[in-house]
């Protein structure tokens, strides 16, 4: 690596949170090594900004520690979030393969440590090993296919069904970590209600109503989910069942 204040007993570890990520673990070892040669460790405070919508493109992501806030305030002042990427999770291959400005803001929630990998470097790298782009195509769409899936949960499940299946994708890493699933999620009810496109009192309401059921319990600033299988059966109501 090459940022000499990183402590050297955490590699290991850091080396263990890129590899519970499917898609890293999956990628050709070539492609593995020269991510983790080429990278830099980044270090942000809590609220402090990774980069913000329109700014150039520089490079790809992961986070090793904490977590980023991934959305944009609108023009009339709403604040929006799409996502909450953790530990494991990579971002920014859009910008790394249409090489246009970001699409969103990035903040860090708490203090955050990220393994950034330059765009520069990076794309000189593909260019002299082109085959690999291909990984790079793959962790695209497999970002587009969960995005896919929740434009088709928006128009067909009710609240509740959306929110279960939401947090049990989030104690599964999306689908793309191996291991056992989180049944403690850091997600603050608003921040909830803020990716689920609804008000923090539907959101409320919809988690009380799960609460009620037993699959979860709340806490101060975070969810503890106490029945996965329940959850995933609750993530399958349609309309026409509630």
């Amino acid at each position: 690596m090459h940022d000499p204040d990183i402590p050297q007993p955490d590699l290991p570890a850091w080396r263990q949170v890129l590899m519970a990520d499917t898609w890293f673990a999956q990628c050709p070892a070539e492609l593995r090594d020269a991510l983790w040669r080429l990278a830099r460790v980044q270090r942000l405070g809590h609220g402090e900004a990774l980069f913000e919508r329109g700014q150039a493109a520089e490079g790809l992501a992961c986070v090793l520690e904490g977590a980023l806030r991934i959305g944009a305030v609108q023009g009339d002042g709403r604040a929006t979030l799409l996502a909450f990427v953790e530990p494991g999770q990579w971002f920014g291959e859009i910008s790394l393969i249409d090489g246009r400005p970001r699409t969103h803001d990035a903040v860090a929630d708490g203090p955050t440590v990220l393994l950034h990998v330059p765009q520069a470097a990076l794309q000189a790298w593909l260019a002299e090993h082109p085959a690999h782009w291909q990984a790079i195509a793959q962790l695209a769409c497999g970002k587009l296919r969960m995005l896919f899936g929740v434009l088709e949960d928006i128009a067909q499940l009710p609240l509740e069904a959306r929110l279960a299946k939401r947090l049990w994708l989030e104690a599964h890493g999306w689908a793309r970590r191996s291991g056992p699933p989180r049944t403690l999620l850091r997600l603050p009810q608003e921040q909830l209600a803020l990716m689920l496109g609804v008000s923090r009192q539907s959101a409320n309401k919809a988690l009380r109503a799960l609460a009620s059921r037993g699959l979860l319990s709340l806490r101060y600033g975070s969810i503890e989910l106490n029945d996965l299988a329940a959850l995933a059966q609750a993530a399958r109501a349609t309309d026409a069942a509630a």
